[in-house]
């Protein structure tokens, strides 16, 4: 059984600021767990049914592990519906971006994006399609948002997220910028090359202009229908495939 500290502690989590301050995030649900528990993110606790004991793999020492009735897990959970396993996991330092990773392949970059399920969803859609690298500016939704998590379903623990001044890292990087824009040259007729930035902007706002300004290449996804725009995952899932196409 739980404490009420620990209950008390588990569902401070779901804010941010004391994830920020206690370094903490949640995980929820068995694949993503034992995909972080494979990954270079240190998990720090798991909390269970019984009935879901014998779907986690064999653990390190230092994983602490609680079993949980689902009155307590319903407490703990930030889902409406709990997945029978949650996860404590230490929340890494910022890694420093190193310029040299980014020579030779496409990596994303997001200008001001502001829902969890859109992050979430584009750090997944990297991951399918091979971009490893992610680079946030430092007013994007943070990464370690419950929803972010959840939609990530385990990407998170395959790619590298980085949090920048856009447009100060924008104007010292040596590759072609990318941005996706309503009136730039079609997708179609680009040429991706071998490297280069993909930016991607708010969803309501898109670009800023600081950061247009640095953009070398705009390209748009060419529209045939009425819609007024695209969302932001969407256009990154069409984007990414081109460019995997064209490699």
């Amino acid at each position: 059984m739980l404490s009420k500290s620990q209950i008390n502690f588990i569902k401070s989590l779901h804010q941010k600021k004391y994830r920020k301050e206690n370094g903490i995030f949640i995980i929820e649900g068995i694949k993503s767990i034992v995909e972080f528990i494979q990954s270079n993110y240190q998990v720090h606790s798991i909390y269970y049914l019984k009935q879901y004991q014998s779907l986690l793999p064999a653990l390190p020492a230092n994983i602490k592990l609680f079993e949980v009735n689902n009155a307590e897990l319903d407490k703990i959970s930030t889902l409406q519906t709990p997945q029978g396993v949650l996860a404590l996991v230490n929340i890494p330092e910022n890694p420093l971006l190193d310029t040299a990773a980014l020579k030779n392949v496409f990596s994303l970059a997001l200008d001001g994006v502001q829902d969890p399920g859109n992050m979430g969803t584009i750090i997944r859609t990297a991951d399918w399609f091979g971009f490893k690298h992610i680079i946030c500016s430092s007013n994007c939704v943070e990464v370690y948002n419950p929803k972010t998590v959840q939609a990530t379903m385990g990407s998170l623990s395959r790619v590298n997220i980085y949090y920048e001044d856009l447009p100060a890292f924008l104007k010292h990087v040596e590759l072609p910028v990318f941005g996706a824009v309503l009136n730039g040259t079609s997708m179609y007729k680009t040429k991706w090359g071998k490297e280069g930035l993909v930016i991607l902007g708010n969803e309501g706002q898109g670009i800023t202009p600081e950061v247009m300004k640095l953009i070398s290449h705009p390209v748009t996804i060419p529209r045939i229908g009425q819609a007024e725009s695209l969302n932001v995952a969407i256009s990154a899932a069409i984007l990414c495939a081109d460019i995997v196409r064209n490699f």
